[in-house]
């Protein structure tokens, strides 16, 4: 009988490890084969620069983010349009630059920038949530209006804690929905802000960079901190002790958001559809310093862009063609198999006047120009994710009006692979400069030796002081440093660079095109 009760129980507890097994294997089959297919998540930072291992960076303490290059595309020639925090996310939600879509400067507070109200049609959350994605967003938001730019739902989180928001985001990821997600995740990393390093034993303390003082750590996060002598210094700004010490904390800010995306990876793994997944990584535009914020100089508008497209077979590579930041909704779009090719806008595209209609409040507000707001700026990009030589840009155009309501100070400009024109429109004014930027210590260290210290390869004069048009032949010259506009022997290339610019202008619709006939 003993013998017979130890049977029992044996095949009791067999039967029981079996139907586990069962339930749990079927459990994750049923997750992997029915996971929603094509999700997105669009990672956007704030004030980074190239700054990464994966673009030669030997500083900087970035593993997730070169892991991820290693897996898919690096661009090397990437641009923000506009060095500028709004005006830049209107142009990455919308595919339309910051000058046709009415987010001219800062949204928030009173700067009181919005785009208009017709670009709903075109703008990238609306055009996902009307063909099944669940639409999420965490983090910084800085575009307005907010009915344009709509998410389904929203999560909270730390936008200076990457890792805080990753874990946020887990109900997301994790869901059993069938239909795919869309996450706009964005940090406030690496702006400036939170204070001064007051334990610095500088007159001029460098800012915080969103760090804790005194060392602290954010929770989840293991903080790198740099060494001021160890940093790399551009050669767009002064090599002094106040830049280093700048620098050194906008390098643990960057380590920072390195770790939140490596927990975003690893929630796609643990819920089994990072293979399902495609993660883009870049910057609203270059790092917050004098020279490259709110310039359209290249440290401006130069930004990392890094593709994970798990769809394609081509991995670990790197491509030299030419996009922006208007690229991005196209090419989302794209991935969704949602881009009309043809028209350049949503295949299910709904009319604004037809979306408006029943909404009698917006009656009266600015709908934008009466030409109508019909198609992408952008071109997708992804062709370039199976084949990194393929080319959807010959040139980059740049528009700038403002960063804070107080810096006006129109530039554009037009670029490629060889050389590059800067209009600087209202070149007879003193270069404007944003808040945070004129109260650094890397630039106040220089401006108050005068106006011929030294600042990068210019002086403080230069830098604040400059000439109606900017030549520079970037192939040769990439920093910029040897203006060639009032060259007798470039003439001819001055010439045609601004007709270049014109036709851009008039391409999309640039109401500054005006000003050619009386600056």
């Amino acid at each position: 009988m003993k013998k017979n009760m130890i049977n029992l129980i044996f095949q009791t507890n067999a039967v029981m490890w079996a139907f586990l097994f069962s339930v749990l294997y079927g459990t994750f089959f049923f997750q992997s084969i029915n996971a929603a297919e094509r999700n997105i998540i669009v990672f956007v930072t704030d004030d980074e620069s190239p700054t990464l291992g994966c673009y030669g960076d030997s500083v900087a303490v970035t593993p997730a983010i070169d892991a991820l290059a290693d897996d898919g595309v690096v661009f090397d020639n990437a641009f923000a349009t506009t060095a500028s925090c709004s005006a830049s996310r209107s142009v990455i939600l919308s595919g339309l630059h910051n000058h046709a879509n009415g987010q001219y400067g800062h949204q928030h507070d009173f700067h009181k920038f919005a785009s208009w109200y017709d670009v709903v049609s075109l703008s990238l959350p609306r055009a996902l949530t009307r063909v099944g994605y669940r639409t999420v967003r965490i983090g910084k938001y800085h575009v307005a209006p907010e009915e344009v730019y709509h998410f389904e739902s929203e999560r909270k989180g730390s936008p200076r804690n990457a890792v805080q928001m990753a874990n946020a985001c887990a109900d997301v990821i994790n869901s059993k929905s069938e239909e795919p997600f869309f996450l706009y995740f964005a940090t406030s990393d690496p702006h400036r802000g939170g204070g001064i390093d007051k334990d610095s034993a500088l007159d001029l303390k460098p800012d915080l960079f969103g760090n804790k003082p005194k060392r602290g750590s954010h929770k989840d996060v293991k903080e790198v901190f740099f060494k001021p002598e160890d940093v790399q210094v551009p050669t767009f700004l002064p090599d002094t002790p106040e830049t280093r010490s700048e620098l050194a904390q906008y390098y643990q800010s960057c380590a920072r958001i390195d770790q939140g995306l490596a927990r975003l990876v690893e929630l796609l793994k643990e819920a089994n559809i990072f293979d399902k997944t495609l993660i883009l990584f870049t910057s609203d535009h270059g790092m917050a310093f004098s020279g490259g914020k709110t310039t359209v100089y290249e440290p401006g508008l130069r930004v990392p862009f890094v593709v994970y497209d798990p769809y394609v077979k081509v991995r670990g590579v790197r491509s030299q063609s030419i996009i922006n930041h208007t690229d991005i909704t196209p090419s989302v779009l794209d991935f969704a198999g949602e881009l009309d090719h043809s028209k350049q806008r949503p295949k299910h595209w709904m009319p604004p006047e037809e979306y408006w209609q029943e909404k009698p409040y917006a009656t009266n507000e600015n709908h934008g120009p009466r030409n109508g707001l019909l198609a992408y700026h952008g071109r997708s990009w992804l062709p370039i994710l199976a084949d990194p030589d393929f080319e959807i840009h010959d040139a980059h155009f740049a528009s700038h009006t403002f960063h804070e309501i107080q810096m006006y100070y129109p530039m554009r400009a037009v670029s490629d692979h060889e050389w590059k024109l800067i209009w600087n429109i209202a070149h007879p004014l003193p270069y404007p400069f944003a808040s945070d930027l004129w109260a650094a210590s890397s630039w106040q260290s220089q401006y108050q030796r005068g106006p011929d210290a030294p600042y990068g390869k210019k002086t403080v004069k230069e830098y604040i002081y400059r000439p109606r048009f900017e030549l520079y032949h970037i192939k040769e010259d990439p920093e910029e440093t040897k203006n060639l506009a009032n060259d007798p022997v470039h003439a001819g290339t001055l010439l045609n660079y601004q007709e270049k610019l014109k036709a851009m202008q008039q391409k999309f619709r640039d109401p500054w095109i005006t000003k050619w006939n009386y600056e």
